[in-house]
């Protein structure tokens, strides 16, 4: 009868033995997995690191972008959109983009699409997704702005973007003047203005200048005309 007893009780000992070493090794496996992965991503990361010394690839935007979000100047703070809008605005063609946002994602493993929509109100997302729209399909070099509807309802896409109103957690704020100024130095010639108008009007329903005017301030309704007045007019 003891004998038996005994018996059982190694046998139970070692069946709890089986179970807590299961578990552990589980766990070790798991943690492996885990550092497995985070070796590789840093691996990756370094590997995409090192082309982004050389001026207009895909890794070299990837930075820029996200140093436009990080933004440590001593005079602001959030994101640069000054600093995005021209990184954005210098990839030649959609399918660079689509570069850009895989060698973000192997750079920082985050989503460059999520941290723009993050980092960005509603209106710089609009505009910064109106400028991807009217890049080429393909090509690695700049081009030259095509004048085209689909260009011209870009630029009245981003200014009404520029005129909407966001906000800033629960606090409110107007106009994006320097989204508006950026428009306004890539248009060529005053017929561009003036075609960007028809298609703002077509869109919206609205007259661009009566808006401009309601939007900005009288002194910097004078400088942003200016602009306009200043190209050639076609």
């Amino acid at each position: 009868m003891n004998t038996e007893t005994s018996t059982y009780e190694q046998d139970q000992f070692t069946l709890e033995e089986k179970i807590k070493y299961g578990i552990l090794g589980l766990m070790v496996i798991g943690g492996s997995f885990f550092i497995g992965r985070a070796i590789i991503r840093k691996a990756r990361a370094t590997s995409e690191e090192k082309k982004t010394y050389e001026e207009g690839n895909a890794a070299t935007y990837a930075k820029q972008i996200k140093m436009a979000f990080e933004n440590d100047m001593w005079w602001g703070w959030g994101t640069d959109e000054e600093a995005l809008r021209r990184a954005i605005r210098a990839i030649p063609s959609k399918d660079e983009f689509r570069k850009v946002i895989n060698s973000y994602q192997k750079l920082y493993a985050r989503s460059l699409m999520a941290d723009m929509q993050s980092d960005l109100t509603t209106s710089e997302y609009n505009e910064m997704l109106a400028i991807i729209a009217t890049k080429p399909e393909k090509g690695t070099m700049p081009v030259q702005v095509q004048l085209s509807p689909h260009q011209y309802q870009s630029w009245a896409k981003r200014l009404r973007s520029a005129f909407e109103v966001s906000t800033w957690g629960f606090l409110p704020y107007g106009t994006d003047e320097d989204a508006i100024k950026a428009v306004f130095m890539e248009m060529p010639t005053q017929a561009a203005f003036f075609e960007t108008a028809k298609a703002y009007n077509q869109l919206y329903g609205d007259d661009l200048l009566s808006d401009l005017k309601g939007e900005l301030e009288y002194w910097e309704w004078g400088q942003m005309i200016s602009i306009i007045e200043n190209k050639p007019k076609a």
